[in-house]
């Protein structure tokens, strides 16, 4: 079994900048408040996402393992 990610943006932190549907649109979109959201919660493990998260300027981006919760980034 392949390991898989929980993506979760806390609006609270998340500004809408769009750096990460920039560097990773396959997964994240702009939602209806012009805020970032994961275009799925739970997806196949890979660096695109955690390069998402770690490029977040404000650190609204949580990725963990999906099994485990343990994070990812």
């Amino acid at each position: 079994m392949s390991a898989r990610y929980r993506i979760q943006v806390d609006h609270s932190k998340c500004m809408g900048s769009g750096v990460c549907i920039g560097t990773a649109p396959e997964y994240f979109e702009f939602g209806t408040n012009s805020l970032s959201r994961p275009r799925q919660e739970v997806v196949d493990a890979n660096e695109v996402v955690t390069d998402a998260a770690e490029c977040c300027p404000t650190e609204a981006i949580t990725v963990t393992d999906a099994d485990t919760g343990e994070p990812a980034v």
